[in-house]
């Protein structure tokens, strides 16, 4: 076997194949995701424990609210460094700009990792009023490297003369609301005002971390499936679609937000919520099943994007009928937490574990592929998200039950990202497997 083929086959060669820190540097996406996968298992891990403890009935001390300090780290987490990896890996190519180095994404990249960090000491803080500070501290610092990613992408597209730079600006529109949402989750967990803090939360999830994967879903998708498709995809990718995905998560944000803060009730505001939601979450069904119907879903990795896609519509549905279930008296949480669970971990985790699969397989030098670890992780993954939806809706009836399911699903969530990261994290401090640059 000679070198070159050594090192198509992760076997050591001319280059080597040992982890070091050095290589973080080789490419922005390197260093971005090698950040998003240390948050990522570290705040998965934090909640797979914290969950274990409700199941035992071990009272743990918290300085902010369980359910707001876990909405917090995974809305805006591991979300934005992923997405700081991908927007100066594929960014300088939408745009046909100079790449850009990774060394300077450092300044942007590092305060946010401390910044959770500081963070997720504060959570469990025996002074409230000390955790309070400190978690503030920890998100204002966050959003000061956020800003950074944000400006500079910006500084990008202004650059860009390139023609096309409509997905570039919708998701630089969304880096804006980002940068706005951590501001304000900062400033109420500094004041202890919880509602503005779930009402950044709502705003961040939809209208941030929303919008960036449907704009890059709309452009994406199409690319990444087989070429025969291509035509009938096409048709798909009309710019009409892309303004209603992005009409639906704007109105999203905003019902929520204004929810969250206590501006917004009543039997005409929920029926007004049911009729956008239900037709979305049909609508999303359709384009998905379209989407399938046109190109074979034999290749893993497009098949876990339709699948994930999928859950934006279920998720849409679920919110529709919960909304008309309180437009017609009956309780607006009746479905409890199974909508947003199915949003957040059905659509944007599952997107997230596919995008970044992808991403980390191509730029690694290794085939484009999701293969028989990836495949099984993903449908894991699929039973997580199961458990959750589950255990949000039988919570009301059997609290046992509830609290089983819950601890399944964090448990399942942190295995398959914590086995995900062992290998594909690894990658990121090593050579291409094909002996490139990068």
């Amino acid at each position: 076997m000679n070198a070159q083929t050594s090192v198509m086959h992760g076997e050591r060669g001319e280059h080597g194949d040992r982890w070091s820190f050095s290589r973080l540097l080789d490419a922005p996406h390197r260093l971005a995701f090698s950040a998003a996968t240390l948050v990522l298992v570290i705040s998965s891990l934090w909640w797979a424990v914290v969950n274990l403890s409700f199941s035992d009935g071990v009272a743990l001390h918290w300085s902010l609210p369980p359910s707001l300090a876990h909405s917090l780290l995974m809305s805006f987490g591991f979300m934005p460094l992923f997405f700081a990896g991908f927007l100066f890996t594929a960014g300088p190519k939408w745009l046909a700009r100079p790449a850009v180095a990774a060394r300077e994404l450092l300044p942007a990249l590092m305060p946010q990792v401390a910044g959770w960090l500081v963070f997720m000491l504060a959570i469990h803080g025996r002074d409230a009023a000390f955790g309070q500070v400190l978690g503030a501290l920890g998100l204002g610092t966050v959003t000061l490297g956020w800003s950074q990613i944000t400006l500079r992408f910006w500084r990008m597209l202004k650059l860009s003369t390139v023609a096309d730079q409509v997905h570039a600006r919708c998701v630089a529109v969304a880096c804006v609301i980002g940068v706005a949402a951590m501001a304000a989750a900062a400033a109420g967990v500094a004041l202890g005002a919880h509602s503005i803090v779930r009402a950044a939360v709502q705003v961040g999830l939809w209208g941030f971390d929303g919008l960036v994967f449907a704009a890059v879903a709309h452009r994406m998708i199409p690319f990444l499936s087989s070429e025969a498709a291509w035509p009938a995809l096409d048709a798909w990718r009309l710019l009409w679609l892309l303004w209603a995905f992005m009409g639906v998560f704007a109105f999203e944000a905003f019902a929520q937000a204004v929810e969250s803060l206590g501006l917004a009730g009543g039997i005409a505001w929920h029926l007004l919520r049911s009729l956008v939601e239900l037709p979305a979450g049909l609508g999303v069904i359709a384009l998905a099943v379209r989407w399938a119907w046109v190109q074979s879903l034999t290749p893993r990795l497009v098949a876990m994007l339709h699948f994930a896609f999928a859950w934006l519509g279920i998720a849409l549905l679920l919110f529709g009928v919960a909304d008309a279930a309180a437009a017609a008296g009956l309780s607006p949480t009746a479905l409890g937490l199974a909508p947003i669970h199915a949003y957040t971990m059905g659509y944007l985790g599952a997107t997230m574990f596919a995008m970044v699969t992808r991403v980390s397989s191509g730029h690694g030098g290794r085939t484009v592929a999701a293969d028989d670890v990836v495949w099984r992780l993903f449908w894991v993954l699929q039973l997580a998200i199961v458990s959750r939806v589950a255990a949000a809706l039988v919570f009301r009836t059997d609290f046992t039950w509830g609290i089983a399911l819950a601890a399944v699903a964090a448990l399942g969530w942190a295995g398959v990202f914590v086995t995900w990261s062992m290998r594909h994290g690894r990658w990121y401090g090593m050579p291409r497997a094909d002996g490139r640059p990068g």
